[in-house]
C-alpha cells in the first residue's frame, strides 16, 4: 500500500487536502529528488491549478520542507508504532529493524526508502533542507541506539556493546540494501541486510539467541 492510498481515505468527499497533496509529493521525492518536486509537477500529477497549490505551499522550499515533515511522520506511522509494540529488549528492537526492512522491500514509495533517496541528494548541499533531513536521520539513529541500550539495560545484549557504533552498522546495512535494490532490483539484498544485522547482534547476545528480523 503506498502512502496515497493510506492517506486517500480522509478526503474520498472532498477535494484533495494538504495531506494528499503531500502524500504524491512523497511519492515523486521518492523518484524524481527533491529539487524535482516543483509546485509545476505536483500540480500536473495532481490535476490541480498552481495557484491552488500555492494556498498550500508559497514556495518550492516551503514545499519540499513540509514533504520531509510529511515523510517524517509517515515513517513514524508505518515503521515505529508498528515496531514498538513487541516486548522491551532485544525483540523491540528486532522489530522496528524487521518492520523497517520490510517498508523498504515493499516499496511504499515507487522510490523505496524516501529518506534514503533525499539523504544522498542533498548530503553535500548545505541549507534548510539538508539541515531538516539529517535532523530526520539522527532522530532516526538515536532512536536506534536508544533501543540497544534498552536491550543492554535488560541484559539481553552484552554490555560491551557500543548503542551508537550498532545503530550506525544497522542503519548503513538498511540504506545500502534499499540503494541496491533500488539499482539492481534484486530483493536478495535485502536478506543480506537482515542476515548482516542478526550476525552483528550474535555477537553480543547469548548463545542461541533468536532474532525475529522477518
Amino acid at each position: 500500500m503506498n502512502a496515497l492510498a493510506v492517506l486517500e481515505p480522509r478526503t474520498r468527499k472532498g477535494s484533495h487536502t494538504r495531506e494528499a497533496i503531500l502524500a504524491k509529493a512523497m511519492d515523486i521525492a521518492s523518484v524524481q529528488g527533491l529539487d524535482g518536486l516543483t509546485i509545476g509537477t505536483l500540480a500536473e500529477a495532481l490535476d490541480l491549478s498552481k495557484s491552488g497549490l500555492f494556498a498550500h505551499f508559497g514556495s518550492k522550499e516551503e514545499l519540499q520542507l513540509a514533504t520531509i515533515q510529511a515523510a517524517r511522520g509517515f515513517f513514524a506511522q508505518e515503521v515505529m508504532v508498528p515496531g514498538l509494540k513487541a516486548r522491551k529488549g532485544l525483540p523491540r528492537l528486532c522489530s522496528v529493524i524487521a518492520t523497517w526492512l520490510d517498508y523498504a522491500e515493499r516499496e511504499v514509495f515507487r522510490g523505496g526508502c524516501f529518506f534514503t533517496a533525499v539523504s544522498a541528494e542533498f548530503d553535500s548541499r548545505p541549507g534548510p533542507v539538508k539541515d531538516q533531513v539529517a535532523d530526520c536521520m539522527t532522530e532516526w539513529v538515536d532512536a536506534l541506539a536508544r533501543l540497544v541500550k534498552e536491550a543492554k539495560d535488560l541484559g539481553e545484549l552484552d554490555r560491551k556493546a557500543d548503542p551508537r557504533q550498532l545503530a550506525w552498522e544497522f542503519n548503513s546495512l538498511a540504506m545500502g540494501a534499499n540503494n541496491t535494490y533500488q539499482l539492481q532490483r534484486d530483493p536478495i539484498v535485502f536478506t543480506f541486510a537482515r542476515k548482516a544485522i542478526r550476525d552483528r547482534l550474535k555477537v553480543y547476545a547469548p548463545e542461541g539467541t533468536r532474532f525475529q528480523l522477518r
